[in-house]
């Protein structure tokens, strides 16, 4: 299981890399791993401004529909439109070309709550 160190995590299986005031979130290698096949994401909240933990999309998979967690509260300010053609690309790359979102971070003190990698690694078992 894939689990970069640099990376925080969410109990949701969501993962944040930090570029300045700015998140870039996805799903983590084994939240992609469980849902199976993607075959959509669904991503409605670009322009919105969501707390902590909110739903800010829907990843449709071949047996399944999984709601996207935010994992710290901020303005979602981008969705990756490559997703629209190749949604599988989370399953491939969840880490890389498959991110889902940016936000622009209202509250960065948010990511203490957050779990490293070790932490993570620990909680999937």
């Amino acid at each position: 299981m894939n689990i970069p160190s640099q990376l925080k995590y969410s109990a949701d299986h969501e993962w944040v890399r930090v570029e300045g005031d700015t998140a870039v979130v996805g799903i983590t290698d084994f939240a992609q791993s469980q849902l199976g096949d993607i075959v959509f994401v669904d991503v409605t909240t670009v322009g919105e401004t969501l707390g902590q933990n909110e739903v800010f999309g829907s990843i449709e998979a071949v047996k399944t529909v999984s709601d996207a967690f935010l994992p710290v509260a901020g303005q979602i300010l981008e969705f990756n439109e490559a997703l629209n053609d190749a949604p599988d690309t989370v399953n491939r790359d969840p880490y890389g070309e498959g991110w889902m979102i940016k936000v622009k971070m209202s509250d960065p003190s948010q990511l203490d709550s957050l779990m490293d990698a070790e932490a993570y690694r620990a909680a999937i078992g």
